[in-house]
């Protein structure tokens, strides 16, 4: 992608991305890939961020032999999605607003 993604959005498509289902960072960090070019090393942090601030929560199962770390939605990271997405709403508006030219100032 061309476009820079900033953190804010990163935090914004994780936790859309858990909302649908819980999810595994490798699993979350695939479909970010899609429009940003992001490492294990920036997603991990943001997960952490998520998770103390009470948007997510985590739980261990095992895979193949292997423990995956889960992330899941909490109430109040419903609430910040909503929150997100009043804001994404006008800031994609007032872009494309730009672009298509209905707006100027």
């Amino acid at each position: 992608m061309y476009f820079p993604v900033s953190a804010l959005l990163i935090e914004y498509l994780i936790l859309t991305i858990v909302e649908t289902q819980d999810s595994y960072g490798y699993e979350i960090s695939q479909t970010i890939k899609l429009v940003a070019d992001i490492k294990e090393s920036t997603l991990y942090p943001i997960l952490k961020k998520l998770e103390k601030a009470g948007f997510l929560t985590t739980y261990s199962q095992e895979f193949q032999g292997r423990k995956r770390k889960y992330y899941s939605i909490t109430e109040s990271g419903k609430e910040q999605i909503e929150y997100l997405n009043g804001e994404w709403a006008v800031y994609r508006d007032t872009i494309d607003g730009i672009v298509e030219g209905r707006i100027r100032r």
